[in-house]
């Protein structure tokens, strides 16, 4: 099935044109991307907290300290809504209404459990680490018991999911399109700077061959892509 279910949760309502299903376009907009928003209700107050995530298949992970109250309030399964929005662009229109954003979006629902069995919480905690630079992991020293034990991890299977796109120009009503103003689209991106070594390196220590897709100048999205794509190959 290459489609998700669109359920009450995730069926697109406001410009469903631009909405999908597609489990390839909901995945490549939540592996490009290194930070997503979990939405959630702890007696009857909702939070909503940015995390580090990634996924295999159909599960998503993120972690966090053993000491958050979201962590230990999604133990037992928790709903929880997941988005992860990329902004590409500022379209300025010529009247104020017609002013937009370019924007890729994913939305996924489901319940949130924490990690409890050993192996696959040690598994998921170098999971984060390879998914991000692939090959790190051999290069760094063994986490400690104690390292493993401060941090939490949560999985949550994917139920339901929606993607949502808006990447075209100016959409001025017809009798705006001679009114005498600039329109267009400002595109953003998100870009990677120079390395910057650490204070304490020793001067001969070489830059590893696996961080050869955070390259300076690159978009941090692309990267985050090709990264994520090389760490399924090598899993």
């Amino acid at each position: 099935m290459n489609d998700y279910t669109p359920g009450p949760r995730s069926r697109i309502k406001r410009n469903p044109k631009r909405g999908s299903y597609d489990r390839a376009t909901v995945h490549a907009i939540l592996d490009s991307a290194m930070l997503a928003h979990v939405a959630y209700t702890i007696d009857g107050q909702p939070y909503c907290t940015p995390t580090i995530h990634w996924r295999e298949g159909e599960i998503l992970y993120w972690h966090g300290s053993s000491a958050s109250r979201m962590l230990r309030t999604q133990g037992p399964g928790l709903p929880v809504c997941v988005t992860v929005t990329h902004l590409d662009g500022l379209v300025l229109a010529r009247s104020a209404f017609n002013h937009s954003a370019n924007f890729r979006c994913a939305m996924v629902f489901g319940t949130a459990r924490l990690v409890d069995e050993p192996a696959e919480k040690e598994r998921a905690l170098y999971a984060v680490t390879d998914r991000l630079f692939p090959g790190r992991n051999a290069e760094l020293r063994p986490m400690t018991a104690q390292e493993i034990k401060a941090t939490s991890v949560v999985r949550m299977d994917i139920e339901e999911a929606s993607a949502k796109i808006r990447g075209v120009n100016v959409g001025d009503d017809e009798e705006d399109g001679t009114w005498p103003v600039w329109a267009g689209v400002i595109p953003v991106t998100t870009t990677l700077g120079t390395p910057e070594p650490s204070p304490v390196l020793p001067a001969a220590t070489p830059m590893p061959a696996h961080l050869a897709a955070y390259s300076p100048g690159r978009q941090l999205d692309e990267a985050l892509q090709d990264s994520f794509t090389r760490w399924q190959t090598q899993t």
